[in-house]
């Protein structure tokens, strides 16, 4: 995991944070993938999870782990559990996760899993992310691992002043763009990182 990591440092990602890395290593990615892909647990890329969905690769989910510069207090937002792997990462470096995921198949496999790691400070929610967690906003920072068309402003009112939102925005089958959101007092400072290949966000 380490040099995969670091091969991406040198020619796209710059992970600077080591407790990212040592997390990963700490989270065993090959329980978040199905057998016939299990071989590849370890390989720098995207693979199938069922229900049209995939596991991002290993360094992309470093990096928007890395976005959100968190410290260990933080209470997280999580849309789109997937597989679980990325809120596996988010359980070990914040003290709170909420994740919700809309394919009722995934949700019940990722939490079957996070459950027999032993991760205890999540809470699950099956439904759309478009919606958010209202009855536990505001949330210090919001990732979304799925592209919405545009940032969906149910969730940029459910993130903290101060906080941090990472988001993939652009339309289906098609390249889209990795933003940093920071909300101020009265305003958004959008900040765009790399271009990337998500599953779309669906209602």
């Amino acid at each position: 995991m380490v040099d995969i990591i670091k091969f991406h440092k040198d020619i796209f990602y710059d992970i600077k944070d080591k407790k990212i890395i040592e997390m990963m290593e700490s989270i065993p990615r090959e329980n978040f993938i199905p057998d016939k892909y299990k071989d590849s647990a370890y390989v720098d890329g995207a693979l199938p999870i069922g229900f049209g969905q995939t596991i991002s690769q290993p360094s992309l989910v470093a990096y928007m782990t890395q976005l959100l510069e968190l410290k260990g207090e933080e209470k997280v937002l999580e849309i789109g559990t997937g597989s679980g792997y990325q809120t596996a990462l988010l359980a070990k470096l914040a003290k709170e996760v909420y994740t919700i995921e809309i394919v009722e198949g995934l949700y019940k496999r990722a939490k079957e899993t996070l459950e027999e790691l032993g991760i205890k400070n999540v809470k699950y929610k099956l439904g759309s992310g478009y919606e958010g967690w209202e009855e536990h906003a505001p949330f210090d920072r919001i990732i979304v691992t799925a592209a919405p068309p545009q940032i969906p402003s149910k969730l940029l009112e459910q993130l903290k002043i101060e906080g941090r939102m990472v988001v993939p925005v652009g339309a289906q089958h098609q390249t889209q763009v990795l933003k940093l959101i920071i909300k101020t007092e009265d305003s958004f400072i959008e900040k765009n990182t790399h271009y990337v290949r998500f599953v779309p966000m669906v209602e």
